[in-house]
């Protein structure tokens, strides 16, 4: 079988759960001690065999471009400064991959924004991964989802289990078939009451797609909701009843960078991985806690 090499990149909504912050910059840009987000979701993808990405962006997120471009002006003052790890890891960024952008003109939805980028992948299978979610573990989350497409050759959507106090606030999967950490899914429920289901596994920002997805979301006529956008979750509830699409519980620590404890968190479990900031930061937070 063919490498998947394609990656879609969703970047366009405004991130208003982190205002005033992102009122001026993207929320993709905001920094994991000093790596933004969206360099980190990149480098998944890289490290799962992806070569070409596209990312979908909006008004306002030129600093995205700006991030993964060459920057002669500050690598010329670094060399000129001898600072030579400084400007190793800057040319470095505009290194990692093809990188290409696609403008979601309005805000309609998760599902309409990939349409702006199947032009880019073709009928190809592809990764789709949300501006939000970093998974660290011994495989990243984007090379776990790959090696379980090519174990089912269908598209895949990257779980975890969920607490019954966030069942409302995730796409829930409910499953009569489960193999190794695979679901088969047999529902797709978007933001359930927890009564509603007794399943617990949250659909997390991750995915491989085929090109049948793309196809259920120009179908405009059912895939419109009510307020007048097109969802995936929608494309992937009419999907179940023609093809099997399966979910996989991730493995590794999942963090939620597009909530501002998740936020937080991440940023503190990163800097106390890092050997030159650890050590300080860890007799801080003995003074606090």
């Amino acid at each position: 079988m063919s490498k998947i090499t394609k990656c879609i990149i969703l970047a366009a909504g405004y991130g208003t759960r982190f205002l005033p912050a992102t009122k001026a910059q993207p929320k993709e840009m905001l920094p994991i001690v000093d790596t933004p987000v969206i360099q980190y979701l990149v480098e998944e993808a890289v490290s799962a065999g992806i070569t070409d990405i596209v990312i979908v962006i909006s008004r306002g997120k030129e600093a995205i471009q700006d991030h993964f471009d060459n920057s002669f002006e500050l690598e010329k003052v670094l060399g000129e400064k001898w600072k030579l790890a400084e400007l190793a890891t800057v040319q470095k960024i505009s290194k990692l991959a093809n990188i290409s952008y696609v403008r979601q003109p309005i805000p309609r939805g998760d599902g309409d924004a990939l349409l702006y980028a199947r032009p880019f992948v073709g009928n190809e299978p592809c990764l789709v991964l949300f501006g939000d979610d970093l998974i660290v573990g011994e495989k990243s989350g984007a090379t776990q989802l790959i090696e379980a497409f090519w174990s089912k050759n269908a598209p895949v959507i990257a779980l975890e289990k969920v607490s019954d106090e966030k069942v409302s606030s995730y796409g829930i999967i409910e499953s009569q078939n489960s193999d190794k950490g695979i679901y088969e899914v047999s529902r797709f429920l978007e933001k359930p009451d927890p009564l509603e289901t007794s399943s617990r596994l949250g659909v997390i920002g991750k995915y491989v797609i085929t090109s049948d997805v793309f196809d259920l979301l120009q179908k405009n006529e059912w895939t419109v909701s009510k307020d007048g956008e097109i969802r995936l979750a929608d494309a992937f509830a009419q999907m179940i009843r023609e093809k099997p699409i399966y979910g996989l519980e991730m493995e590794g620590k999942r963090y939620d960078t597009g909530d501002k404890l998740g936020f937080l968190k991440a940023n503190i479990d990163f800097a106390l991985a890092r050997s030159d900031i650890w050590p300080d930061l860890l007799a801080f937070l003995k003074t606090k806690v």
